[in-house]
């Protein structure tokens, strides 16, 4: 059901921020298929909410402007949020714990299938707030485990903090002293397949990242590092998603000073010197295309 979001009618509200891979490379792939990566990730303070209360039967309701994209799979369980509340309370009960009926409310602010995390941040946020408001605290390798089963994207997004992540996800190293940065993020509101983006990639086995940690929390020195990286499945989704060089264009012409796709696309995202000119790049470009998604934000910094 849709309903508006009211924070003050929730136990708790955990906040989903966006997932941005400022630098995303594919460095091989398993036997059981799953692509390794290395990818450079930090998050926005823009994303989605999650409201928590106890209830007397379990509830899921929505709101936001891509909510009704939602409203199918949730009817049919099939929500990640609905997914990680069931795994959640299954590893619970199984440790003896109680884990009783709860209304979830799902604030959907970001794009679907956009490749910025929103469905895998909405399930890290879901596990958060459920153990806030079940009293428990699982172990890391209880959390590690569902975090993934529920996707390759959910341990970092249980972080929520800069970071690097190899791997398929489940090796990650902070980054305690990585600054904030201003940003726009664009989407032409167009869905990309990743199956089919992975399947385009012209090789899989390319250069790991090559980043220093140990670099000082300086923006300048930052945007040129990050500007000479790369997002290895940006070529394979531009030949499936015309709009993305469109987009990426649009970007650079308002003055950012880094632009790329984010993850599997087709959001992109531009670093920009101060949060000010992200606000008037991101007005500009919602007049420019009206019918497409701009969102200006910040970056959450490292908790050095």
């Amino acid at each position: 059901m849709h309903v508006i979001f009211a924070a003050g009618d929730f136990n708790f509200v955990q906040e989903a921020p966006a997932k941005i891979n400022l630098a995303l490379q594919v460095t091989g792939q398993r036997a059981d298929g799953y692509h390794l990566l290395d990818t450079l990730v930090t998050f926005a303070r823009h994303g989605d909410r999650l409201g928590f209360r106890a209830s007397h039967r379990d509830e899921f309701s929505l709101s936001g402007r891509f909510s009704p994209l939602l409203a199918d799979e949730a009817d049919a369980g099939d929500n990640l949020v609905l997914k990680a509340r069931d795994l959640l309370r299954q590893a619970a009960r199984t440790a003896g714990f109680e884990a009783p009926p709860v209304h979830i409310h799902l604030e959907k602010n970001l794009p679907v299938a956009s490749g910025i995390g929103g469905g895998s941040a909405d399930a890290a946020a879901t596990l958060g707030g459920l153990m806030r408001l079940w009293g428990i605290a699982p172990s890391s390798d209880t959390m590690m485990a569902i975090a993934l089963k529920l996707g390759a994207d959910v341990p970092m997004c249980l972080v929520s903090r800069p970071l690097i992540a190899r791997g398929i996800g489940e090796t990650i190293e902070l980054l305690p002293h990585f600054p904030s940065f201003a940003m726009v993020l664009g989407n032409p509101l167009v869905s990309v397949s990743t199956p089919e983006v992975f399947s385009l990639l012209a090789r899989k086995d390319n250069p790991a990242l090559a980043l220093s940690l140990q670099m000082p929390n300086d923006h300048a020195q930052w945007i040129e590092a990050i500007k000479g990286l790369r997002n290895d499945l940006e070529p394979p989704a531009r030949t499936l998603c015309n709009e993305i060089a469109t987009l990426s264009q649009l970007i650079e012409t308002q003055g950012a000073v880094a632009t790329r796709m984010s993850g599997s696309g087709a959001t992109c995202f531009g670093l920009f010197d101060h949060l000010e000119q992200a606000k008037a790049a991101a007005a500009s470009l919602h007049s420019l295309r009206p019918d497409w998604y701009f969102q200006a934000t910040e970056t959450i910094k490292g908790d050095a």
